[in-house]
């Protein structure tokens, strides 16, 4: 079994990071401190930043993820900034302004970084939907109430664990894994 350190302070991903990486003979070893986040659309530099720091408080190779919606119909944003976004209009006033917008076709990306005091690693992944018209399902994770990915009718909320299977978060996670174990995978 793999040891991994996950700074993260949101109880979601970090259940979810376990799920799938314990299948894969991964620990997750969660560490809740705080960490200032830049505030940039330019989503790579937001998690590079967010890796050195923690990487410098805790002095152990460490990883961070940032998961942000890519709104077509705004130019890609909010993106790195997804969480003021979020914070700022929560679900029904997001789906007022996006869901029943003209082209409600959204990316949602995951990006993990990766630093062992050497080296700095990124790993991306991603899923195209829509945002719903409506907030539907569970509200308590973010915006999974409001993202409906592509081939499905249902918000990532509504599906509950099968999120796990197809999600943006969960193909960062395999290819994490995959370099973790040396490729192998």
């Amino acid at each position: 079994m793999i040891n991994i350190r996950f700074l993260s302070g949101n109880k979601f991903k970090i259940q979810e990071a376990q799920l799938i990486l314990e299948k894969q003979g991964i620990n997750i070893i969660a560490f809740n401190e705080k960490i200032e986040e830049l505030q940039t659309t330019d989503t790579k530099k937001l998690v590079k930043d967010k890796a050195l720091k923690a990487f410098k408080k805790i002095g152990k190779p460490i990883f961070v993820e940032h998961t942000g919606l890519y709104l077509e119909y705004i130019n890609s944003l909010p993106g790195g900034l997804t969480q003021i976004f979020w914070d700022s209009l929560e679900s029904d006033k997001f789906s007022e302004l996006f869901g029943k917008s003209s082209n409600p076709k959204a990316i949602a990306k995951t990006i993990i970084g990766y630093c062992d005091g050497k080296k700095f690693h990124y790993f991306e992944g991603e899923i195209a939907g829509k945002i719903s018209d409506v907030p539907k399902g569970d509200k308590s994770f973010q915006w999974d109430c409001v993202f409906i990915p592509d081939g499905f009718d249902e918000t990532f909320a509504e599906l509950g664990d099968k999120k796990n299977d197809i999600s943006m978060r969960r193909k960062a996670l395999d290819k994490f894994a995959e370099y973790l174990s040396g490729g192998t995978r």
